[in-house]
């Protein structure tokens, strides 16, 4: 397992690394100059060429990157082009609003999913049973700001029981206005996350209760909820916590759709408006962030499969299986 462990850490910094190499070449790529966040409409070529030596443009490529990736190893992301701000604390607030929304949606969507999953696998001949699978598929299908507009017409502008968007200026000093504005968003999120995880749940329930070990449990006197829990709880959560990281990296990319939707002050917005601005500090810093916190949920998903499933840590010598 320590060897592993290594082995994967090692690889997340080299995937962290090739990620910083990529995301820089790719915005140089891109049609546009980093100086046009500073210049109006009818530049003339002295303040353009002003502009580009403000932003650093005009340097060559290499120097470019050497600068950012010695500011990425300090912890230093630049300054915005547009505000002047540094990037790492205003990436640090938005964050606030960010990663609460993606956790306490994440959490919701996992527990509906656990349920209707393993009802809709063990109640298959139900009518409630085929009732949950059939609205997990449609779930799948529906857009997420498609539920955020139906559930603000209904919870906000019909009930008033929330507000239909924003977030308290102060932030979380007050955590009941702060939970109150997330209330909307964080169900948005979670109804069409739990359908996508419903179908992986249900899919591994039924292939738990169709197998051999089981039915073997059972006939050895154990009854079929003490079976399921002890033998076949931990079978399959194997392939569900795969998925869970990758449901949980996806709602945290996607929160822009959500965040533009309800009006929040998140990562997602702040995106939005650099690349309006082509502000490339901000946009670097975002997206480096964000494949960080990808690369961070697929080591510790990987970690999490290892310690379920004791075939995963075990090496079988010849074949190099680990």
């Amino acid at each position: 397992m320590l060897a592993y462990l290594l082995r994967r850490s090692a690889f997340l910094v080299v995937s962290f690394l090739v990620a910083m190499t990529v995301l820089f070449v790719l915005l140089r790529l891109l049609p546009g100059d980093p100086s046009n966040a500073l210049l109006s409409v009818n530049a003339t070529q002295e303040q353009i060429d002003a502009a580009r030596e403000q932003v650093g443009a005009d340097r060559p490529l290499g120097e470019q990157f050497a600068a950012w990736f010695g500011g990425v190893l300090t912890l230093d992301l630049g300054s915005s082009f547009v505000s002047s701000l540094p990037v790492g604390p205003e990436i640090a607030s938005r964050l606030q609003v960010t990663v609460p929304l993606t956790l306490l949606a994440f959490l919701l969507a996992v527990v509906l999913a656990l349920v209707a999953g393993v009802v809709s696998a063990l109640r298959a001949d139900r009518w409630y049973g085929i009732a949950l699978s059939g609205l997990s598929q449609l779930g799948i299908a529906v857009p997420v700001f498609w539920v955020g507009i139906l559930l603000v017409s209904v919870f906000a502008v019909t009930l008033r029981l929330f507000p239909s968007g924003g977030f308290p200026r102060d932030d979380w000093a007050d955590p009941a206005a702060a939970l109150t504005s997330l209330a909307l968003p964080v169900i948005t999120i979670a109804i069409v996350m739990s359908a996508s995880i419903t179908r992986y749940v249900r899919s591994a329930t039924l292939d738990v209760v169709g197998s051999d070990y089981l039915r073997s449990a059972r006939a050895q006197g154990a009854g079929f909820g003490e079976a399921l829990l002890r033998h076949g709880a931990r079978n399959a959560a194997v392939p569900v916590v795969a998925i869970l990281g990758i449901e949980l990296a996806t709602t945290f990319l996607g929160a822009v759709v959500v965040e533009s939707v309800f009006s929040l002050p998140g990562l997602g917005s702040m995106l939005l408006t650099a690349i309006q601005q082509h502000d490339y500090p901000n946009i670097q810093g975002i997206l480096l962030v964000s494949t960080l916190v990808v690369l961070l949920t697929g080591f510790v998903a990987d970690i999490a499969q290892r310690l379920i499933d004791p075939r995963l840590r075990t090496s079988i010598s010849g074949n190099g299986l680990r």
